[in-house]
């Protein structure tokens, strides 16, 4: 898998599950977990860098 689809793929997963979490109202609640996406797509950065290399 080339890093470009993988940084594609979890873009969109990421949006839809903002989605899904904004319609049922729960970023409202939460959001002070915020931090938690932010870091996931920090690491999951890292892992495609270091194994996706071009």
């Amino acid at each position: 898998m080339k890093k470009r689809t993988f940084d594609i793929i979890f873009i969109i997963l990421a949006t839809a599950i903002l989605i899904v979490f904004s319609e049922y109202h729960v970023l409202e609640k939460y959001i002070a977990f915020a931090i938690i996406p932010i870091l996931v797509a920090y690491f999951l950065g890292q892992y495609s860098q270091k194994n996706f290399k071009n």
